[in-house]
């Protein structure tokens, strides 16, 4: 149950709903209940004066509103007190017409003001009936002692349904944010799920038009039958290839799975590279690297020379690019830059933000600029070789 703040009512206080109005209602009724039996059984063969029950009734019904006001309740039940004792009604002990504040007091987190009641009636009473000439054996060895550890309970019973509450509730909020916490996980994994098909795809299907494009030039220019089937042959086997990363693509999202992912290396360089040289761009690739690097860091060298490579036999009026390939420092630095002018006037792709999002994905970075007379990507990778 959530508490919420009411105009009216003090900080931290909670409203009473229907059940809890139907717990104070019996609480009240109890309260009212005992201190009327009490007065019934300490008048002997007396008829009881009926505006004594008044009082039982007046304590029992401040039972409605101590979960709003239960400093309150506790100050007009210990003045109550007092002041049916002071009208010299029949005695009613010390601890009952009390306990009931006090418990409420610290059950709605209010732990000075249920102890400082309760001190404040045990303390007039000891200090009357010293006063009135009653034993002092008594009063301050059985009935102080009595009355205080009555009162005690009652403060500690309210403060441990106080306290398992809030753990209760503290357990709720913890349950709730675990749960909230697992489905941004999930989300988040969802969302880099998507990005990264997103940027397979992208790239793939991107080289391989950028082939199927080429070629068919090629063939529709050919003057010789062998070259316009070599073309062909080309064009088919790549959207042969292009269609079955697709379908598996498909077939995975359709299942709701990861599709599987295609990890090219370093050591398939020369498939990302053939498109600039059929379409007669002289490529130079100058690789350092020695040795095997992590999969992830040789998928993404790939990936960034394809994806250059693509958008220089796209884009560019290029007749020159060279690859450049570092391993040192700690990192992995990827260079690919042209010789020629942007020729191609339509809209930016994804191509680059694919490449940037899979570089800092990795912990890295990328830069591109305009170079005279061309263009050049640079990608730092972190690595920590053997």
């Amino acid at each position: 149950m959530t508490a919420h703040r009411v105009a009216g009512r003090p900080a931290g206080s909670t409203p009473a709903s229907a059940p809890w109005l139907l717990y104070d209602a019996l609480l009240a009724v109890g309260v009212a209940l005992t201190l009327s039996l009490l007065i019934s059984a300490g008048v002997g063969d007396e008829r009881p004066d009926a505006w004594a029950y008044l009082w039982a009734v007046g304590l029992g019904a401040l039972m409605f509103v101590r979960r709003a006001y239960p400093t309150l309740v506790v100050a007009l039940t210990v003045l109550g007190f007092v002041a049916y004792y002071a009208a010299g009604y029949t005695p009613i002990g010390v601890a009952a017409p009390v306990a009931a504040a006090v418990f409420s007091a610290a059950e709605s987190a209010r732990l000075a003001a249920a102890i400082g009641g309760s001190l404040v009636v045990v303390a007039v009473s000891a200090t009357y009936r010293l006063a009135a000439g009653q034993d002092p054996a008594f009063v301050l060895g059985y009935d102080l002692p009595q009355n205080l550890l009555v009162l005690a309970a009652a403060v500690a019973l309210g403060d441990s349904i106080r306290s398992r509450r809030e753990v209760q509730r503290q357990s709720t909020q913890i349950a709730s944010l675990t749960a909230e916490q697992y489905r941004r996980e999930a989300e988040e994994r969802l969302t880099a799920e998507r990005l990264a098909t997103s940027r397979d795809l992208h790239d793939s299907i991107g080289h391989s038009l950028a082939v199927i494009s080429l070629h068919t030039e090629v063939a529709r220019e050919a003057t010789a039958p062998d070259d316009a089937s070599r073309a062909l042959e080309v064009i088919r086997t790549t959207t042969s290839g292009a269609m079955s990363d697709l379908r598996r693509t498909v077939a995975g999202l359709r299942r709701g799975e990861q599709p599987p992912r295609h990890t090219p290396g370093i050591a398939a360089l020369d498939a990302a590279i053939e498109p600039a040289r059929a379409a007669g761009i002289s490529v130079t690739v100058d690789n350092d690297v020695q040795g095997p690097l992590p999969g992830a860091i040789e998928t993404a060298v790939f990936r960034v020379v394809q994806e250059s490579i693509t958008n220089i036999v796209r884009h560019s009026a290029a007749t020159e690019a060279t690859v450049r390939i570092d391993a040192d420092d700690g990192a992995v630095r990827v260079r690919v830059a042209d010789n020629g002018p942007v020729t191609s006037t339509a809209p930016a792709g994804h191509g680059l933000l694919g490449m940037r999002e899979r570089v800092e994905g990795l912990g890295g970075s990328l830069a591109t600029r305009r170079t005279d007379p061309g263009f050049e990507v640079d990608a730092t990778l972190p690595w920590e070789g053997p």
